[in-house]
């Protein structure tokens, strides 16, 4: 991981969080928490209230919730270098609204997702003002929690907030209606619950196998006139349009909160 000099984290919630165990378990060890209430800290690291004394940082992230980042940020600006890169994960504030709060300096905007926590998120990227070597630091801070995507226009932000930042909820409530559905048919609960977790979960890693297509997965497992053709005939057409209103939902919200 390329180390930059010093890194303010501004917000130690639950995606800041994530970043910053992340980072620690790197040996990235130069990070000042920025958060009156911040979550469970790695082992050795504080947080304050304030930014530190001395020069500004050479990385800044914005953690906090959206809703809090003006209050957050006052005073922030002047606290800065003119080079300082600024590094985004709050969904929906733009890098226009983060110039009106910071000033005119380079920003990668970013947005992660909850599995950042155990190193298999993805987080997708966008540089406005940044150069080559500050994009290259960004995208080295965030592969810490996982796969990393560049964007080539901003506005794709809405989208991906709808697909993968909202996502890992959708499939927490597929394992949800999977085990209540076991459940119904004469399973125990912690039998369903088992049974559910353990096959998105396997299914998931055959799926990120290099090269590995869903499609072929899926027709491979499924027998012509057999179980999972008969499951298949009910599921399939209504989870594509279902599929396609719940990311079209999370898009426009996305849109309207931004």
């Amino acid at each position: 991981m390329a180390k930059p000099e010093r890194l303010w984290l501004l917000g130690a919630g639950n995606m800041g969080g994530a970043l910053l165990h992340r980072w620690h378990a790197a040996g990235l060890a130069d990070i000042n928490v920025i958060d009156p209430s911040p979550h469970a800290l790695p082992a050795g690291v504080a947080a304050a209230a304030a930014p530190p004394p001395g020069a500004g940082p050479d990385v800044l992230v914005l953690a906090v919730k959206p809703q809090l980042f003006a209050a957050a940020s006052a005073g922030l600006a002047e606290r800065l270098r003119p080079d300082t890169l600024v590094i985004s994960v709050m969904a929906g504030v733009t890098c226009a609204g983060i110039i009106e709060r910071l000033g005119d300096r380079p920003i990668v905007r970013t947005m992660p997702n909850t599995p950042a926590r155990l190193g298999q998120g993805v987080t997708a990227l966008f540089g406005h003002g940044a150069d080559a070597a500050q994009c290259a630091r960004a995208e080295a801070l965030l592969a810490a929690a996982g796969t990393t995507v560049w964007l080539d226009h901003e506005d794709q932000f809405n989208a991906v907030t709808g697909l993968s930042g909202s996502g890992p909820a959708y499939v927490f409530a597929f394992i949800e209606a999977l085990t209540e559905a076991g459940i119904a048919h004469g399973l125990s609960p912690a039998l369903a619950a088992t049974l559910a977790r353990a096959t998105v979960t396997g299914a998931a890693a055959l799926a990120a196998e290099p090269d590995a297509d869903p499609a072929a997965l899926r027709v491979a497992v499924t027998s012509p006139g057999g179980t999972t053709a008969a499951g298949l005939s009910v599921l399939v057409d209504r989870l594509r349009p279902l599929m396609a209103d719940t990311v079209a939902a999370a898009t426009a919200r996305s849109r309207e909160l931004g």
